[in-house]
């Protein structure tokens, strides 16, 4: 059975000596942020324009060589994640919304492209996966990135707002998490490969929204979060080939009040580590390494858009034992980070981008 959060007003607070010190503050939906080695930062602004934040700098500059971006509703300019392939060449991957195929709307896209040498440009840009079946419907595209310790990229595509067509349906996109190996090839052994008209790239299925994603190489535990209706976020462990049961099972209700499903829980399909009921409007997803924030460290991170502010879970051997509220009052953080600096970025809609500073 998950453990069912108790309401967020009643979670335990962990006092921290910090501040929130702005950065930037152009950045309207700062969608991901995703540290340099040298300091510098990569935002994405969800209406379709990537900044580059220099080091020890408050002026953005945007960075060319986007692909064409449909932003509309929940889409637009989405993840960014770093990683060097298995050549040692280094990449920033990127998810955004993409109008490319025959029918009219769009639908969630990964490419991957390499930086100048200033860090201005995207060069050598190469589609790696598209989702079909475009929809004009404005919400739901998932999109967060992440890298195992084999070589694999897996990234979410939510369900487009078609939960009794995409997520329960392997041959559609949509409702899914997907991998992929670093150059875009598709894995020999994905869970789906030799199933008739399935997607081959699929890794999992029946999700809703996943916008939060953790590989945990130290366990080689793959952790996600996705927002549910009205009642039912959820935090997951993905394993290849699982059905996480969307909308069959849910915690949630529609959004009118009405039920959708009377199924907490069904053979088959697995039921999620936590969830929160009512709904948190979970975002971004960071674990804390830093020795700057002791209380914080071996922590992982989630940040409540709904309630503005940041939830610290302990976790232990796939469980989470404990949760405590931080940063009450912060405002909508849409994308965590920590920098090469060891200090902590948060994206916060209609704020920007803001740096927490341990208070002296």
């Amino acid at each position: 059975m998950p453990v069912a959060a108790v309401d967020y007003k009643t979670l335990d607070v962990l006092p921290l000596n910090v501040k929130a010190v702005n950065v930037a503050k152009e950045v309207n939906i700062p969608w991901a942020i995703e540290p340099l080695a040298n300091g510098d930062l990569l935002i994405s602004e969800r209406t379709g324009t990537l900044y580059l934040l220099p080091k020890n700098s408050s002026n953005l500059t945007k960075v060319s060589g986007l692909p064409q971006i449909d932003a509309n509703g929940q889409g637009g300019l989405l993840d960014l994640a770093l990683h060097n392939d298995s050549n040692n060449s280094q990449w920033i991957y990127i998810s955004y919304s993409s109008k490319t195929g025959s029918k009219s709307g769009s639908n969630t896209a990964l490419m991957r492209a390499q930086l100048s040498d200033d860090h201005t440009q995207l060069l050598n840009t190469q589609m790696l996966y598209k989702g079909e079946h475009n929809s004009t419907k404005g919400q739901h595209y998932g999109s967060r990135i992440v890298f195992d310790d084999e070589g694999y990229v897996y990234f979410s595509i939510g369900d487009r707002g078609a939960r009794n067509i995409n997520p329960q349906d392997l041959t559609r996109d949509g409702g899914k998490i997907y991998r992929l190996h670093e150059d875009g090839r598709i894995p020999s052994d994905n869970p789906f490969i030799d199933q008739k008209n399935a997607k081959p790239a699929i890794w999992s299925y029946g999700h809703r929204n996943p916008q939060g994603m953790w590989f945990d190489k130290a366990t080689r535990t793959f952790w996600s979060h996705e927002h549910g209706p009205r009642g039912g976020d959820e935090l997951n462990i993905i394993n290849s080939g699982v059905n996480y049961g969307w909308p069959v099972v849910s915690y949630g209700v529609n959004y009118s009040g009405t039920s959708f499903t009377d199924l907490h829980e069904k053979d088959g399909m697995q039921s999620p580590v936590l969830h929160w009921t009512p709904s948190i409007a979970p975002s971004d997803m960071l674990y804390v390494t830093s020795d700057k924030y002791p209380k914080l460290k071996g922590k992982l991170l989630l940040a409540s858009m709904k309630f503005s502010f940041i939830s610290a879970l302990e976790l232990s051997k796939g469980k989470v034992v404990k949760q405590y509220k931080i940063l009450d009052g912060i405002g909508r953080v849409r994308s965590l980070a920590q920098g090469a600096d060891g200090y902590i970025y948060l994206g916060i809609d209609g704020q920007g981008i803001k740096r927490l500073e341990p208070k002296l």
